[in-house]
């Protein structure tokens, strides 16, 4: 006997289009919207209750690590990007550039820049802060005392990309950037990695988001870096998504921001500078890692709100009676602890039918929902529905019927049990689609063929070449709309030949189609 269909919430699978899925995700559970402006997005209440989340517990890591949040303008002078040439070729053709301070009338009805008012120098919109944050701390930094300097930003920036996706690559965006100065390499080096493993941490525990960490090849390094790492997160269609990244800078904006300091033997020494940072690429990465048909999961830790309560309203005498029994539920749930924050419970008391307003909670993802009816308040008992596990065998809704103490009693355990159900599926999935046994060219085009939809990485060694025999790789791979994602810290050392050059394989490499 075949078993019933499910009627999915969403009008497109994931294994039928998952790009369209995925921007269906974004409408269905109300993330953001197109703002009018190209590249630029509205991020709705629902949306940015998850980067407010992200950021009140990154925050606290960040502060934990010692480093002090202040800001810097949104205007850099272009001055300021010419004194680093090798910075300023990365994100040349993306700078939004301001030239004029006023505008008049046209006289056609409209406005244009006033020619008296151009500016004397352009100032770029914020692309990112090294050069400005260089130019402070070259004023904040005299003497060895003043290190290490630990400074952190939470701000938008503006990069004019030309192919734009919603979370994942949009003009302007926002993020936490954090810049730090330090007396010599390994302190330098120290604080990189801490940072590294702050991010890796964060999106395996808060955003459930199984990831690697591990260098970048050198092409992929951040303009003007002597070392970058990142940690890659794959998503449900096979591909890497880069999901935070960590650059030891050495000396070259210490150089060219003039950041010097008077060591403890009386010498001018140039400061060794990092830089770190996150963005609301991230909410992408939670999308494309825990979504289903039915639309978004989000894993509960940042969740805006993790129950939600619905009353099924009749519009009668009783609805009086059964609104003070949820409240007394919500109050008792609010007073629950979990993940060591007090539980976010919503009481839902909009006008409309309890069902409809229940699809519209599954397809933000809220962790649980509960639909409380009359004879639930009238003997005691709740109606959840873990949104982890949203189907019986039937095509039903999931719902569990429990005495209310009881839900009340195991619902900070029930939230944890979600979280950790949302890692483990998408870690074994990623750990399914990670392949070890292929060892040539002609094994990654046939991986990477066009007939299988949704491959997943490849991992294999190489002999880490430079310079002009680097680049021949790179072209290589970039024919097969392939990169190399990072170098997995955790990674056995190799054995064989790089199927590239030839040469003895030194290290393991990661190979995936990318966002």
């Amino acid at each position: 006997m075949n078993k019933p269909a499910i009627k999915h919430a969403l009008n497109v699978k994931r294994a039928d289009d998952f790009a369209q899925w995925y921007q269906a995700v974004i409408s269905e559970a109300e993330l953001a919207e197109e703002s009018g402006v190209r590249g630029c997005m509205v991020i709705k209440p629902w949306g940015y209750g998850i980067w407010e989340r992200i950021q009140k517990l990154m925050d606290a890591e960040i502060k934990e690590a010692g480093v002090e949040n202040c800001y810097f303008p949104l205007f850099i002078p272009l001055s300021y990007f010419a004194k680093e040439a090798e910075h300023v070729e990365g994100f040349a053709k993306e700078m939004a550039v301001v030239t004029h301070h006023r505008l008049i009338s046209d006289g056609k009805g409209g406005l244009t820049p006033d020619p008296e008012a151009k500016l004397e120098e352009p100032l770029v919109v914020r692309p990112t802060s090294e050069t400005v944050i260089g130019a402070a701390m070259a004023r904040w930094v005299q003497s060895w005392r003043d290190l290490p300097l630990m400074v952190n930003q939470w701000a938008n920036v503006v990069r004019w990309e030309m192919r734009t996706r919603m979370f994942l690559r949009t003009s302007e965006f926002l993020w936490q950037e954090g810049h730090t100065a330090h007396a010599d390499e390994a302190d330098a080096m120290k604080e990189t990695l801490r940072a590294l493993e702050m991010y890796r941490a964060f999106a395996e525990g808060p955003l459930a988001m199984p990831v690697i960490a591990g260098p970048k090849p050198e092409n992929e390094r951040f303009p003007g870096a002597v070392e970058t790492f990142s940690i890659e997160a794959m998503m449900q269609d096979g591909k890497a998504l880069q999901a935070g990244t960590s650059h030891y800078l050495g000396t070259t904006f210490a150089q060219a921001a003039g950041i010097r300091y008077q060591d403890k033997e009386g010498q001018q020494a140039l400061a060794h500078t990092t830089s770190w940072g996150v963005s609301t690429r991230l909410i992408g990465g939670v999308i494309m890692t825990h979504g289903d048909d039915d639309g978004l999961r989000v894993p509960p830790q940042v969740a805006p709100q993790q129950i939600v309560i619905l009353p099924m309203l009749r519009d009668n005498d009783g609805d009086e009676a059964l609104l003070a029994y949820c409240e007394e539920i919500r109050k008792a749930l609010a007073s629950q602890s979990a993940f060591g924050e007090r539980v976010r419970v919503l009481l839902d008391k909009r006008p409309g039918k309890a069902t409809q307003k229940r699809w519209a909670w599954v397809k933000r993802g809220v962790p649980l929902i509960l639909e409380i009816g009359g004879r639930d308040a009238e003997g005691g008992q709740v109606s959840a529905l873990r949104r982890d596990r949203l189907w019986r065998e039937d095509a039903k809704p999931n719902f569990v019927g429990q005495a209310k103490g009881d839900f009340i009693a195991s619902a900070a355990a029930e939230l944890e049990a979600i979280q950790n159900s949302l890692y483990e599926e998408a870690r074994q999935r990623r750990d399914a689609q990670i392949v070890r046994d292929v060892r040539d060219l002609d094994g990654l085009k046939t991986y990477f063929a066009e007939g299988n939809k949704y491959p997943g990485w490849v991992e294999m060694g190489w002999s880490k070449p430079t310079g002009a025999a680097l680049d021949k790789v790179v072209e290589q791979l970039k024919a097969l709309k392939l990169t190399i994602r990072n170098t997995p810290l955790d990674a056995r050392k190799p054995d064989g030949v790089c199927p590239f050059t030839g040469e003895p394989a030194v290290e393991k490499i990661l190979i995936a189609r990318a966002y």
